[in-house]
């Protein structure tokens, strides 16, 4: 595996970021696929948690980033060097607030298998990928986590839960008309 190298200065005539402002009237309005990031603490316990904050970096190598909140015991565990990406389906909305809860006991209300990289929620993911961890860096009150994939399985045809206006949306393929710019 190639390693990645991370250069995170700032640039210096960017202007300062007021602490005012709030991004997430903005964000909000991205709807954005869910996910459910997980891995194996050093006891061997499974963590995971909600995450929309992802997106592909790279096709060579195959690379994602996953932005997660400093002081995560999930973000700990991935540290070790492997998570998992579920990806979710429109089913699984229920597993998504699951995740996003905190809930100490989460693994108990869902089934799941050991993958490579953390625990693999076969019932509400249409899609699982392991991952290797190439790179993290800090970002604000989160940390950007840079992954290589080492599998990628698709479970189902995706039809993925989706995230958007602080709401959860459903995907439906077959009713969704393609942009005519496509």
């Amino acid at each position: 595996m190639t390693p990645l190298t991370i250069i995170a200065e700032p640039i210096a005539d960017a202007p300062a970021a007021e602490p005012e402002i709030d991004l997430r009237p903005m964000m909000a309005a991205f709807p954005t696929g869910v996910a459910v990031i997980t891995a194996i603490a050093a006891d061997g316990q499974p963590l995971g948690m909600t995450c929309s904050s992802l997106c592909s970096a790279s096709l060579s190598p195959p690379l994602v980033l996953a932005c997660l909140r400093r002081g995560s015991p999930t973000l700990a565990a991935i540290r070790r060097g492997r998570f998992t990406l579920n990806l979710l389906q429109s089913h699984a909305t229920a597993t998504a607030r699951l995740f996003a809860s905190g809930r100490a006991d989460r693994f108990d209300h869902v089934r799941w298998t050991a993958g490579r990289g953390g625990p693999r929620l076969t019932d509400d993911a249409h899609t699982i990928a392991d991952f290797s961890v190439v790179a993290t860096y800090q970002a604000g009150d989160h940390d950007v986590v840079v992954g290589q994939a080492l599998s990628i399985e698709e479970l189902t045809p995706p039809e993925p839960l989706m995230y958007g206006l602080r709401r959860f949306l459903h995907w439906n393929a077959h009713h969704s008309q393609p942009s005519r710019d496509a």
